[in-house]
């Protein structure tokens, strides 16, 4: 409780501190410092396979380092760190750590939707990135996608990618008035902003009659994509182009999505203007953006908190590193979001769902 203090009585406003609530905050800090430092070993664990080791049953650090043919000290003190954050379950009689199916499902399993352990090497990139970032907030500069560490690139697809594999067809697009019909009809997508490509060779394994163009100015992400397009068996039906938002391919298409990346460009009204000239009179736009409300006070939360440093480190230096650079931020909201789509010449739009991590809007002319 504030009490006042002789130096506050004249004039010094200087709060007395309430001790107690410093050591609930610093215990909180430490809890946070805690999960920051176990997402490095989530990161390294993620890359050397040992989730996917540990979930084919309790292993001691010598039998889950045999697995994958490591050194089983470091296995150890590995292990030791995802037990103490409670990742792993330790037995102290048999010394085995477990991984229990519930919690693989969030770090071993790449087909789950709650699949989190690709996030680590988003989170990398913010560190690597972080001296860059601090001095662009001198300078109001940007800094662009391309830019970052190549983790980012690898990382974003399979982040994104197991929310793609279990919403895209079976639910966001069936929120989308004959679009599926189209599709299985033999349609035309263009996949604005692409990556690595994942979510259009998710629509092409979908809907084999149709045919898919995927677009993005980062040329080795686009290589990615080829070759990803070639080892899934779709690459006679899906194209992937090195191009900007704003030079599309002709067309027409049935069907512009941009996945999580709209809020990325410089000039997204532009972009959806382009996306406007190249859609068919009967056509929808997809985008598919982070989750959030329109007003900061009812994004307070964990999810809101890791796109904000998103947003932060990559979406917002990447947009500002662009022509226009209008920064939208990767937590918009519905309600900017949607004046943008206007602002291109959109006179139907509207959110046609939300999922666990995503808002989801339809365009149309």
């Amino acid at each position: 409780m504030e009490t006042l203090t002789p130096e506050m009585e004249s004039g010094n406003q200087t709060p007395v501190v309430d001790f107690e609530k410093v050591e609930e905050f610093a215990g909180r800090v430490l809890g946070d410092l805690a999960a920051a430092s176990a997402h490095a070993l989530v990161y390294v664990g993620d890359q050397l396979g040992l989730f996917k080791a540990l979930a084919e049953g309790p292993a001691t650090a010598e039998q889950l380092a045999r697995r994958r043919d490591l050194d089983a000290r470091y296995v150890r003190e590995w292990a030791s760190g995802m037990a103490a954050i409670g990742y792993f379950d330790y037995d102290p009689e048999r010394g085995t750590f477990t991984l229990p199916a519930e919690r693989a499902a969030v770090l071993a399993d790449e087909n789950s939707p709650a699949f989190m352990a690709a996030a680590a090497s988003v989170i990398r990139t913010m560190y690597h990135s972080a001296d860059d970032i601090a001095k662009v907030f001198q300078t109001g500069a940007g800094f662009g996608w391309h830019q970052h560490h190549q983790c980012l690139f690898r990382g974003t697809e399979r982040f994104f990618r197991p929310g793609y594999h279990t919403f895209l067809v079976d639910d966001w697009l069936k929120q989308l008035p004959g679009i599926t019909e189209k599709l299985n009809a033999g349609g035309a997508v263009l996949d604005v902003g692409c990556g690595h490509g994942a979510s259009t060779i998710i629509l092409a394994q979908a809907f084999p009659e149709s045919h898919f163009v995927g677009v993005d100015y980062h040329e080795e992400s686009i290589d990615a994509a080829r070759q990803a397009a070639e080892e899934a068996g779709v690459a006679e039906r899906v194209e992937f182009l090195v191009a900007n938002a704003q030079s599309l391919p002709e067309g027409p298409f049935d069907l512009v999505c941009y996945f999580d990346c709209l809020h990325d460009m410089g000039d997204p009204v532009g972009a959806a203007q382009a996306a406007h000239g190249v859609l068919k009179f009967d056509g929808s736009v997809l985008l598919v953006e982070p989750l959030a409300e329109d007003q900061l006070e009812n994004n307070l939360n964990p999810l809101s908190a890791m796109f904000y440093a998103g947003s932060t480190f990559l979406c917002t230096p990447c947009s500002k590193s662009q022509k226009i650079g209008l920064a939208l931020g990767a937590q918009a909201g519905p309600g900017r979001l949607t004046g943008v789509l206007e602002s291109a010449g959109f006179s139907n739009v509207r959110v046609a769902t939300r999922s666990m991590a995503n808002l989801i809007i339809e365009a149309k002319l």
